[in-house]
């Protein structure tokens, strides 16, 4: 089992909108047993997959360990692809790790869920705390989408450095995200990072939640949809050769 972790300290750069595409992708394309672990507390994974737990507070508690994962992941209508959801408890999931001072306590879950599964996708939330220390630490590749602006940038290096700093040894991968070729702006972004990919702004990305599915499935020939499948063709070689942790 690899993990791959949707991450970023800003909010707002689409980091859900990338875990339901990926996730979709390594299930679809890749045939790859594939779960979706939603971590962050507004839950927009789970209800873009149809399993929102309106009131439940359970989430949290696979944290501590007092609910197996098993007793919550939930099949979604399409094949290969269960969804471990959030709810409103993990909007405290911070205390909950420094609570347990465990340093190494998601990368113990995700060895224990990772039997049943090839690749877990991990839709994170922003911040740079214990939380997310656990994340960077845990994940074999962490995704880092990025807006084409100076303060989106920022962010970036924020991370890189804190993971250097702490000698994490985790893999960044940035994405540029919403680019639109027509803005000089975002022309400029992609001359600036060539090697990075990209996600085009696309209207099928704004109708995701009317459909309660990923592009792939309701818009398959989209810019959008074609752009996430190569970026998740790229994502499973780096998983597949060992160009990740």
């Amino acid at each position: 089992m690899k993990s791959v972790a949707i991450y970023s300290l800003k909010g707002g750069v689409g980091k859900t909108t990338f875990a339901v595409n990926l996730a979709w992708c390594a299930a679809a394309l890749s045939s790859r047993r594939t779960l979706l672990w939603d971590l962050d507390g507004q839950a927009a994974a789970s209800f873009l997959l149809g399993g929102e737990r309106k009131g439940s507070r359970e989430a949290e508690a696979i944290v501590a360990r007092e609910i197996k994962p098993a007793a919550l992941i939930r099949r979604t209508e399409f094949q290969r692809l269960d969804l471990l959801p959030a709810d409103r408890s993990l909007r405290t999931l911070d205390r909950v790790f420094l609570r347990l001072d465990r340093r190494k306590r998601l990368r113990k879950l995700l060895d224990t869920i990772g039997v049943d599964y090839d690749r877990i996708v991990l839709d994170c939330p922003p911040g740079l705390n214990e939380t997310s220390d656990q994340i960077l630490r845990a994940a074999s590749l962490v995704v880092v989408p990025v807006m084409p602006s100076r303060l989106s940038y920022r962010a970036l290096d924020e991370i890189a450095e804190h993971v250097d700093r702490e000698r994490m040894g985790t893999v960044l991968m940035p994405v540029l995200n919403m680019i639109d070729r027509r803005r000089s702006n975002d022309k400029a972004a992609l001359e600036e990072h060539p090697e990075w990919p990209s996600i085009p702004a696309s209207s099928a990305i704004a109708s995701m939640a009317s459909h309660h599915a990923p592009v792939g499935d309701f818009a398959p020939r989209s810019p959008s949809a074609l752009a996430f499948a190569r970026l998740w063709s790229s994502i499973e070689r780096r998983l597949s050769k060992g160009d990740a942790r």
